[in-house]
């Protein structure tokens, strides 16, 4: 899961939204550093990447990447469960619209950035100026996106080419996400994540 799918589960369980959306910039024990609220919220966030990577619909989804990309099928994937998550997010989520969920979601997290780990307030300067949650539902996007992280980021240069896996396989990796992501949908309501 990405920005978007961490936000959307952790609305749907009541959790801290930014906790949440700042646990992959987070080390260690989150309880030794932050209220009760945010460290439930990273924590959450990690039991819902490990959920996630367990199931057996996201291994196979794993499957659909070439050898020369499965390595970063991961990375890749929680870009693109975004991308459906965005690009359905009418009949995932219809008592709210998607720029509304995340003009409510930015007000908590803007407002509580101070004494948040610098690379996550950099973060924030730029994914609510340039929607890029929105954004991820335009499939092109996407491809920027891969192609950024890979920039960024030497040793995962396989993510710019993993941008053909999704596109080569985009019907079935969108079969999948209906598959397994109202379950989550569920789970998360219930606080069983």
């Amino acid at each position: 899961m990405n920005f978007l799918a961490h936000l959307h589960l952790a609305s749907l369980a009541n959790s801290s939204l930014l906790g949440n959306l700042m646990a992959d910039f987070v080390r260690g024990n989150p309880w030794d550093a932050w209220s009760p609220d945010i460290a439930e919220g990273i924590a959450l966030h990690r039991r819902v990447d490990v959920y996630t990577d367990t199931l057996p619909e996201v291994r196979q989804a794993r499957d659909l990447f070439r050898p020369a990309t499965r390595r970063v099928a991961p990375i890749t994937l929680d870009v693109v469960w975004d991308h459906f998550l965005s690009l359905h997010w009418d009949s995932v989520q219809s008592e709210i619209s998607l720029p509304v969920f995340l003009a409510n979601a930015q007000s908590v997290i803007v407002s509580k950035l101070a004494g948040t780990p610098e690379r996550f307030q950099n973060l924030n300067r730029y994914l609510w100026d340039e929607r890029w949650m929105e954004r991820y539902a335009n499939a092109d996007y996407l491809q920027r996106v891969l192609q950024g992280m890979a920039s960024r980021r030497p040793r995962l240069a396989a993510l710019a080419d993993s941008w053909q896996d999704f596109s080569d396989n985009y019907q079935q990796l969108e079969k999948i996400f209906w598959q397994f992501y109202p379950v989550m949908m569920a789970r998360a309501a219930e606080n069983k994540l």
